[in-house]
């Protein structure tokens, strides 16, 4: 590893939690900043250090002015640094990695804190009333919807993007569903193992006025089978093959990472867990944006 390096030093995620679960008294910001404390906890690195912070986070609505700034403060870094929120959609947080790299290589910062927080949860609805409703009725919206979950280049839902996708590449509903089936179980298996202990950062929420320790993912099913997936109608179209079994879920949680480079890392005798080689974005058709990673990878 050679001082040119970009290296990161440490990482740290929340448990996920599941979709209104035990994370949802918590703005996305206050998850981010559980995880910054911890990653620089980790790396022994002072909040002073950090130059900037990059957090992704997509459902912005209501939750205050730059959110990233948001967390880096609550995590003691101070008021002179910078932070930077990102709307890349699912990439978000990866886009967020990138500019710290960035950031690092073209030697405006030295050390940087990158992640991603979401808390879809606490989406808020909303109704636009700037103007006054004139005549008739107006609508509420839900801005998880709106602004994380519908293309508004074809005007559907994204689970109908993956119908595309399993169309197009004749991924069957069987196919899915033995998918999600497996994935549950590896996540299960992995949890009773505790393979995730170490990555975990435990979070003190509040459940009936008490103060509860969240640590384990909660949004794993343990017994899910290939059998009851099957019984799950399509939720996106009548004669579809996305359920609400082998589709992504909705959840809340944070991430992070603290990047320097390989000279920074040697000088504060910081060990690296590993070096960033290389990363690749490419854009699709809207219609079919889950194929991203393809052209990408490539």
């Amino acid at each position: 590893m050679s001082d040119n390096d970009i290296v990161i030093t440490s990482a740290a995620r929340t448990a996920v939690g599941s979709f209104g679960g035990s994370l949802s008294s918590l703005t996305a910001p206050q998850l981010g900043s559980e995880v910054i404390k911890k990653v620089l906890e980790k790396s022994e690195i002072k909040p002073e250090q950090v130059d900037t912070v990059y957090m992704g986070q997509i459902l912005a609505a209501g939750v205050g002015q730059n959110p990233a700034r948001q967390a880096a403060i609550h995590a003691g870094i101070p008021v002179e640094k910078t932070a930077t929120t990102i709307n890349q959609l699912c990439g978000s947080g990866l886009a967020a990695v990138a500019f710290g790299y960035n950031s690092i290589k073209c030697g405006d910062a030295k050390i940087v804190v990158a992640g991603g927080q979401e808390s879809m949860s606490n989406a808020p609805h909303f109704i636009n009333l700037r103007n006054g409703v004139k005549l008739g009725d107006t609508k509420l919206q839900d801005s998880m919807i709106v602004d994380g979950l519908w293309d508004v280049y074809n005007q559907y839902h994204m689970g109908m993007t993956a119908e595309n996708v399993a169309q197009k590449f004749q991924i069957t509903r069987k196919d899915q569903d033995s998918f999600a089936a497996a994935s549950q179980r590896k996540a299960v298996d992995a949890i009773k193992a505790k393979k995730f202990k170490d990555e975990i950062v435990p979070v003190t929420v509040k459940v009936k006025k008490q103060d509860v320790v969240f640590d384990k993912d909660e949004y794993p099913k343990d017994g899910t089978t290939i059998e009851k997936l099957e019984t799950l109608k399509p939720a996106f179209k009548k004669d579809g093959t996305v359920t609400a079994g082998n589709a992504s879920g909705l959840n809340d949680g944070a991430a992070a990472v603290t990047l320097m480079s390989g000279k920074t890392a040697h000088e504060l005798g910081v060990e690296p867990l590993a070096k960033i080689v290389s990363w690749a974005v490419c854009g699709v058709d809207p219609s079919i944006m889950g194929t991203g990673p393809i052209p990408a990878s490539r």
